[in-house]
């Protein structure tokens, strides 16, 4: 069978198989689709060691909820473009789609996505992509953003590494679940040690999304745009239990800051007294 005619030919049976197993992306990414916290996005990182690390695990996250919560509330408006791709390889046969979106986010917390151009496989374009736009409007509601966001709360932190460069420092801790829900993640997030900043994530789903998906690898990395840090890139491939991969990704381009105010940075009186709680512990 010629895998171009598969949206066409494929049984009830086969189909219904697909739509199983393409549905496990949107769940994967819906763990990305917290409030944002420039790297590339192709090579791991490694974590150098924690002795010259000025803070502690405890003041790192700290410190990034806080900025996160201002970032999120200066942040009024932004419009963008993405690039969604995915190849499905094996079983039944290979097949790949690609959609151009634009995107604008507007107050107070909505975002409207207009469809640019559409190629490759119906079944990903409708049971994929579109499924994502309607996901990620899904977790603006702001239980959905609780329940997924990075804080102690969610998540056990522990720091693993501290690196210099001339682009910048970043902490390097290890995130672990503290519930088996499908919507967290279990892996490194290395954070601006300036902005208190995720600038990328490596990670795992906390729990199998669908009886379909064997394991799963996730990275996600954001730049900085303004007082903001927005998704850059996102790369995550797939093993199917009956045998193939799916690979996803989205590239983000053509920022445009259009609404928001100046983010202020943490005072010594808000960052203080954690840290000598933390070191007094210590």
């Amino acid at each position: 069978m010629n895998p171009h005619t598969l949206d066409h030919e494929a049984t009830p049976q086969i189909r219904n198989v697909l739509h199983l197993r393409y549905e496990f992306v949107v769940l994967l990414l819906l763990i990305l689709m917290a409030p944002s916290q420039a790297v590339s996005a192709q090579q791991p990182y490694a974590a150098t060691g924690t002795d010259l690390a000025p803070l502690t695990a405890e003041q790192v996250v700290h410190n990034l909820v806080q900025m996160n919560l201002r970032r999120a509330q200066a942040l009024q408006a932004y419009q963008g473009t993405r690039t969604y791709r995915l190849a499905y390889h094996r079983f039944p046969g290979a097949r790949s789609a690609e959609m151009v979106v634009n995107v604008k986010y507007l107050p107070p917390g909505t975002k409207e996505f207009a469809v640019q151009s559409e190629t490759g496989s119906k079944l990903i374009i409708d049971k994929v992509f579109k499924k994502l736009l309607q996901a990620e409007q899904e977790a603006l509601d702001a239980n959905n953003q609780r329940r997924t966001a990075l804080s102690e709360e969610n998540y056990r932190f522990t720091l693993i590494g501290y690196e210099s460069s001339l682009s910048g420092s970043m902490y390097v801790l290890e995130v672990e679940p503290r519930t088996k829900d499908k919507f967290l993640y279990r892996g490194r997030i290395w954070v601006d040690a300036q902005d208190f900043a995720v600038v990328r994530i490596e990670a795992e789903p906390a729990k199998n999304p669908s009886f379909w998906t064997k394991n799963s690898e996730i990275v996600q990395a954001y730049r900085k745009v303004g007082d903001f840090w927005l998704p850059a890139y996102n790369h995550t491939v797939t093993a199917i239990r009956l045998g193939g991969h799916a690979e996803l990704t989205i590239d983000y381009k053509d920022y445009e800051i259009t609404d928001a105010t100046r983010v202020s940075g943490l005072s010594t009186q808000e960052s203080t007294p954690r840290i000598e709680t933390a070191r007094a512990r210590e």
